[in-house]
């Protein structure tokens, strides 16, 4: 009796999934749990294993199907299952009698160029048979070798256009990005913030801290900690609204933007207020491979108050960071570069300087609220222990 591979519960409000790959083929043998294909749904690809042992028998949903919860999606059947050999190959056909060998081709003549030519030829190591001749009887003139020499190279052959079909994650996040902008008095604040002061305090506890709790210690536990202090002063960047009201969120779930390949997640810090620097940075690491490898759960990108994104890390010094709906604030990273800066005293030094930015919902959150957050932030990051005394 064969055993039905239907598609799994995908998650809250998730009802639909795309096949993206098949990991067995008709005729392969599986133990039960072991993964069989993977779906991808609007935010994660899910593995669905073997409901049992045996061997797939058949596949019902191909790669790139659309399918619902519950629909089949392939039956394993019990033991072996007999697979069509190839069909037997025709009987060698007798050799052929050997041929004599054909005579060589005369060699060609060398085309006859002018010395002038000949000098122009070598200079742009151009070979003279590619060459056409309009002089005297082909002859190869220094105009001819002048004019292959600034010939543009032909375009390769191919199509100039290719069209393929956004995955089921991408046009999710094309979707949520457009809404967030078709539905938020979206506004962008921005800020510079000398990191001399966190720079120093890495190096100085780096190799201690690696050493105490298996993890390096980065940039974003800083800003997630100083996060903390800025939400707690200022509510409504942590609040969002629904419908005629404002939610404001009592707890801190902070999302982190975290980049692959088939495009951009926002796994979600729980809790981020209780967490120390190392559960912050643990978390984010294994956040980060996991959304790498396509293991990263629904439950693991919902439910976020307020988030996080560094494109400094890519190189970006300045951006207008996108809303993550329903949240009403974003808070954009940026790369660190040595900046002129004039200090207390008068004079100049080269500082270390990241750009911060911050997107907020502007039906919830006034201007001044925007910018007292974002100096909040700077405040944090400039004297670290203003965090740990949650000032």
């Amino acid at each position: 009796m064969a055993t039905e591979i239907k598609v799994p519960t995908l998650g809250e409000s998730l009802s639909e999934a795309t096949v993206a790959n098949w990991l067995k083929s008709v005729g392969d043998t599986v133990a039960k749990d072991e993964p069989l294909l993977e779906l991808e749904t609007d935010k994660v690809t899910i593995e669905v294993n073997a409901p049992a042992a045996g061997t797939l028998s058949e596949i019902r949903a191909a790669t790139g199907a659309e399918v619902e919860v519950g629909a089949i999606l392939g039956l394993i059947a019990e033991g072996a299952v007999a697979v069509k050999s190839a069909p037997k190959s025709a009987p060698a056909a007798a050799p052929a009698p050997a041929k004599a060998a054909p005579a060589a081709p005369a060699k060609k003549s060398e085309p006859v160029m002018a010395p002038s030519a000949a000098k122009i030829a070598a200079d742009n190591k151009i070979d003279p048979a590619s060459v056409a001749g309009t002089g005297k009887d082909g002859r190869i003139t220094k105009g001819d070798v002048l004019a292959a020499s600034v010939q543009i190279p032909s375009r390769p052959a191919g199509p100039r256009e290719e069209r393929v079909k956004m995955s089921r994650l991408r046009t999710r996040i094309a979707e949520r990005l457009k809404e967030a902008q078709n539905t938020a008095a979206m506004l962008t604040t921005f800020n510079e913030v000398d990191m001399s002061a966190v720079m120093e305090a890495r190096t100085r506890y780096r190799d201690s801290f690696e050493k105490a709790h298996g993890v390096r210690l980065g940039f974003m536990s800083f800003f997630v900690k100083a996060a903390m202090v800025a939400l707690r002063d200022f509510p409504a960047v942590n609040a969002e609204i629904d419908g005629n009201e404002v939610v404001y969120k009592n707890h801190y779930d902070i999302g982190v933007a975290v980049g692959t390949e088939n495009g951009l997640v926002v796994p979600v810090l729980r809790d981020a207020d209780n967490m120390s620097f190392a559960d912050i940075e643990k978390k984010i690491g294994d956040f980060g491979k996991r959304a790498r490898d396509g293991k990263l759960t629904l439950d693991e990108m919902t439910g976020g108050t307020f988030t996080i994104t560094n494109g400094g890390i890519y190189g970006s010094m300045l951006s207008t960071p996108i809303l993550n709906a329903p949240q009403s604030g974003i808070l954009g990273m940026h790369n660190i570069v040595q900046r002129p800066v004039v200090m207390k005293d008068g004079k100049i030094e080269a500082r270390p300087i990241m750009y911060v930015a911050l997107s907020y919902d502007h039906r919830i959150v006034d201007g001044r609220e925007a910018v007292s957050f974002l100096v909040r932030i700077k405040d944090c990051i400039e004297d670290p222990q203003r965090i740990l005394f949650d000032m």
